[in-house]
């Protein structure tokens, strides 16, 4: 049991503890956070792989209080350390990527390059070894009876994780805040691509029973395909549905609540940034017009609790400093959204 009598929570945030500044180790922590350096098939802007760290720093300057959830840190959050040899591996594969998406931009074919192929084939092996990774590193806290939360990277990293909920529960959901659909089959040839996340997991976790996506505004007709082929596991509220119904006289609050009740009675949050105003997020890796203000995701969030449905896991991906560094509000915005989706895993 962390002593927290010497803890001032109205003081600075002390990097000498941990994630926003609190004083408990990982044997100490209720919830346990995972972050996972990747970004190796980003498709536009780079940057995600610094994200943990970013969001991390910024996490010294969130105040403790939480009108929502009160007191949630004292069940202590822990952040595990960056693992370097894993961003090493990443910033290596990425190049590997950038040359395959450079001649599928110019027109070429990569299955007519010996050269690209072997580089194609690294590329897939690195993201399947990320993935075993993942669910080994996530497998090994849920046996010790932690709650996780992984802080990526780019949307292709948590899918080991939600691999590792399914040998925890025989079935649950997935609530997606995200601009994009996530649902092309092996995208520009990289089988674990973070524009395939959400193919993967539909394909090989059946314990996933619904796929409930919010915020999409950015989608091909692929995708569009899956989601109309698949009614039963995958309901979508688009960006443009979502605004059409509001400027029609519907509340926030009865979107919200038609959202949650296609979830079942346990939900994994899988929140990429760029599911937010661009405002909010301007360095992510593919950022679109539209999407929601940050008090609009946290009242989904406050539906969802107030539901009685039991959030068994999250992860918050495409946070990324961009060219700007530590004077964007990307790590910022990060780091209030991981605050808020810490105090609601740990809320009875």
């Amino acid at each position: 049991m962390t002593d927290l009598s010497k803890f001032d929570p109205n003081s600075v945030g002390l990097k000498s503890n941990n994630i926003f500044g609190l004083p408990f180790s990982e044997e100490e922590a209720e919830l346990v956070l995972l972050p996972v350096p990747w970004e190796v098939t980003i498709s536009y802007r780079d940057g995600t792989s610094r994200g943990p760290e970013k969001i991390f720093d910024a996490a010294m300057q969130v105040d403790l209080y939480d009108p929502d959830v009160v007191d949630g840190w004292k069940k202590g959050f822990h952040m595990l350390p960056i693992d370097k040899n894993i961003r090493k591996k990443s910033d290596f594969l990425r190049q590997c990527a950038q040359l395959i998406i450079s001649h599928l931009v110019e027109g070429g074919v990569v299955s007519d390059n010996e050269h690209l192929n072997e580089k194609l084939k690294e590329v897939n092996e690195g993201g399947a070894m990320l993935h075993s990774w993942v669910y080994e590193m996530t497998s090994n806290l849920l046996r010790e009876g932690k709650k996780v939360g992984l802080v990526g990277g780019d949307h292709s990293t948590p899918f080991g994780f939600i691999k590792a909920l399914s040998d925890v529960h025989p079935e649950f959901g997935v609530l997606q805040i995200d601009a994009h659909a996530d649902l092309r089959e092996a995208y520009e040839g990289f089988v674990h691509s973070h524009a395939s996340i959400m193919y993967n997991v539909i394909k090989e976790i059946p314990q996933v029973k619904k796929l409930v996506q919010v915020g999409i505004r950015d989608y091909c007709d692929e995708e569009i395909l899956m989601i109309r082929e698949n009614p039963d596991r995958i309901a979508t509220f688009f960006d443009k549905d979502i605004k059409e119904q509001q400027f029609e006289g519907s509340t926030w609050k009865q979107v919200c609540e038609q959202i949650v009740s296609e979830l079942p009675q346990k939900v994994y949050i899988s929140f990429d940034i760029d599911g937010l105003d661009p405002k909010l997020c301007p360095n992510t890796g593919t950022p679109v017009p539209g999407g929601f203000e940050l008090e609009q995701v946290f009242y989904l969030f406050k539906t969802l609790h107030k539901s009685g449905r039991e959030l068994i896991g999250f992860d918050l991906n495409e946070v990324s400093a961009g060219e700007h560094g530590l004077d964007s509000i990307d790590g910022i915005v990060g780091a209030r959204v991981l605050y808020k989706m810490c105090n609601y895993m740990v809320a009875k």
